[in-house]
């Protein structure tokens, strides 16, 4: 019995863990899409200082 609930852990443990991988990967994808359009939309360089950011 002890063996099965080990095994029934390891898998709900690894299941966690891919799931947890692949929402960081989703969200990871977003914030570098958000960056990208940072660039595309930023003010020209002739107008204030160019960056889309305020830090």
């Amino acid at each position: 019995m002890l063996p099965l609930l080990l095994v029934l852990l390891l898998v709900l443990v690894l299941f966690g863990v891919g799931f947890a991988v692949k929402a960081l990967w989703i969200v990871a994808g977003i914030l570098l899409v958000a960056w990208l359009l940072g660039f595309v939309f930023r003010s020209p360089a002739g107008t204030g200082s160019g960056r889309w950011y305020r830090w």
